[in-house]
């Protein structure tokens, strides 16, 4: 399947815990980053099997730093992984780790699962991912779940907050700028990528389109 998912089935280290088709998103978004220096930011410790995977695969360049409410998983800490303790629901927490560790290459929300800590965490982190840099947000499939806050169709599940992102992404095209005009996303997010419980948006500086014409005419 991939280098990464083979790391998976082989781990003897700290347990790992993901659904088995993210792999090969991870394999298509994340292998231009390998063994580069990035910064690469985690949400959602649990065991510190991940960050491992994550350590071993970009490799010795990187800086891991990851993200839990649980004071436990400071214990996991290691070469090139720091580990952050706070609520990513809590802006004031966030907006301190973006001080002392942003920008980011990548942020990988594998948090709470819940909308408001979803929304609240891109809100806070996607600024401050560095232009040609990714932001995911794992596990949509709790925006159908109640127990998440969430519920089919609702308007405050993070997958209805993400729909506006496509109405963004052209937002240069608008002919009502009184309602419908260029925001965040429309000037950075180069691509958004929908897929099983996952969303991945690449980030790029972003100018207004512009279209050009080759060759001669055929009538």
């Amino acid at each position: 399947m991939s280098e990464l998912f083979d790391y998976f089935c082989d781990n003897q280290g700290r347990l790992i815990y993901k659904w088995l088709h993210y792999f090969d998103i991870y394999e298509r978004h994340f292998a231009p980053f390998r063994h580069r220096p990035i910064k690469f930011l985690e949400i959602g410790v649990f065991h510190g099997g991940s960050l491992q995977m994550w350590k071993h695969y970009f490799g010795d360049q990187a800086e891991i730093i990851g993200v839990d409410i649980n004071p436990k998983c400071k214990e996991f800490e290691e070469k090139n992984i720091t580990i952050e303790i706070g609520s990513q629901e809590d802006r004031g927490f966030l907006k301190e780790l973006v001080a002392k560790h942003g920008p980011f290459d990548i942020v990988l929300d594998d948090g709470g699962h819940t909308m408001s800590q979803q929304i609240v965490s891109f809100e806070e982190l996607y600024p401050h991912v560095k232009q040609d840099g990714l932001y995911l947000c794992e596990d949509l499939h709790t925006s159908y779940y109640q127990e998440f806050g969430g519920g089919y169709r609702s308007p405050y599940t993070f997958i209805e907050y993400a729909k506006r992102f496509i109405d963004d992404l052209h937002g240069w095209y608008s002919r009502d700028p009184n309602s419908f005009y260029p925001t965040q996303i429309t000037r950075s997010a180069f691509g958004l990528h929908f897929y099983d419980s996952m969303l991945v948006i690449e980030k790029r500086v972003i100018t207004p389109p512009v279209t050009r014409s080759t060759g001669s005419p055929s009538y």
